[in-house]
């Protein structure tokens, strides 16, 4: 009989003395926000941080980039990518994928941009989810990085890091981050993010965790974890 599957996850939740310490820990061991940390793919504004964050989804960075590079060679405003026909801006962001489906989402984005908002993207996490093709994830992002919001914005590693060690619960990102923002104590939500990510890369990455060099191996709840020497 073969042995029984580690769970991926916690089966509980840390403590909130035990949260804090978790965040004290990483705080020590991970660089955190680095004086040069750039918003989605480096641009310049909310208007093209919210589209790059859009042509994002199911995309390599790479791919990301190109396409957004593209698309704002040729309209860098909610007025002028609306000029565009669908055919050019699928032709643009190709290279993220789904290009069909995200010109869709960018026009219906722009046009709520302008009708809504007077084409000035919101710094509210409310005000943005209430724009078509955006998320949690993406609104949490464009407050942290183009507004300077202190917000933890959960994406793939940040999720993976807070369910395997105990921090936060959920089986989507946005379930994780909405349990995330009730435990965080105020005083980490600012380097949180990175902090998480930076500790999700580097050291509890998703198929060979570095459990032996943790820093809060003395804290984390996961079953699979290797016990620090």
């Amino acid at each position: 009989m073969s042995a029984p599957k580690q769970k991926a996850y916690a089966e509980n939740l840390l403590e909130p003395s035990e949260v804090e310490a978790v965040y004290k820990q990483l705080s020590e061991a991970m660089p955190g926000r680095t004086p040069n940390a750039k918003g989605p793919k480096g641009q310049p504004d909310a208007f093209r941080s919210c589209i790059s964050c859009m042509l994002s989804a199911q995309s390599k960075d790479a791919n990301t980039a190109a396409a957004t590079q593209n698309l704002f060679a040729l309209a860098k405003t909610p007025q002028a990518v609306l000029m565009l026909e669908d055919e050019v801006i699928a032709a643009a962001i190709k290279p993220a994928g789904l290009y069909n489906v995200k010109t869709r989402n960018i026009r219906k984005f722009c046009t709520a941009l302008i009708t809504e908002h007077n084409g000035t993207v919101p710094n509210t996490r409310e005000g943005l989810l209430s724009l078509p093709g955006i998320g949690r994830k993406c609104a949490d992002i464009v407050m942290s990085f183009t507004f300077g919001i202190d917000v933890i914005a959960v994406d793939t590693h940040v999720h993976r890091v807070c369910n395997r060690i105990g921090l936060a619960q959920g089986k989507a990102e946005e379930q994780t981050a909405k349990s995330l923002e009730l435990r965080t104590p105020q005083w980490a939500l600012r380097d949180g993010h990175f902090w998480l990510l930076q500790f999700g890369k580097k050291v509890c990455n998703a198929r060979s965790p570095k459990c032996e060099e943790c820093p809060v191996n003395d804290l984390c709840l996961w079953d699979g974890k290797t016990v620090a020497k």
